[in-house]
């Protein structure tokens, strides 16, 4: 089981004078203490979209042409699990590990597609933007 919550952040940088917006997944295998958090980290970029309010909803991360995914839906979450889990991640690692969403979003947004359910179970706890 895992509790997991969804944080919206923005960089400043000084060299292309703008803000790049993100959104971080942070899992917490449970029981406390049974391994370290998984962070899937989605940055704005070229061709992606990671908004952090209206018009889109703020958990929506995705391609300008291609997969998306909302970030607080429990079946989404439990897809971006399964497919770090897949490239490799092992839940009871002590450190906590950040991986790249976008490596994951294709595998993740084509499981949600094709599924009739989740497996596991997965509870959101409240974030702050």
């Amino acid at each position: 089981m895992y509790l997991w919550t969804l944080r919206h952040s923005h960089s400043h940088s000084v060299a292309d004078s703008g803000r790049t917006c993100c959104q971080t997944l942070t899992l917490y295998p449970q029981p406390t203490g049974s391994g370290g958090p998984l962070r899937i980290v989605f940055t704005e970029g070229p061709g992606r979209y990671v908004p952090g309010g209206a018009p889109l909803g703020s958990g929506d991360v995705g391609y300008v042409r291609g997969a998306t995914l909302n970030l607080h839906e429990p079946g989404a979450v439990r897809a971006l699990l399964d497919a770090a889990s897949t490239r490799g991640w092992q839940p009871g690692t002590r450190r906590a590990v950040e991986i790249d969403g976008w490596s994951l979003l294709e595998p993740a947004a084509a499981s949600r597609a094709g599924a009739t359910g989740s497996a596991g179970v997965i509870t959101q706890q409240p974030a702050g933007h």
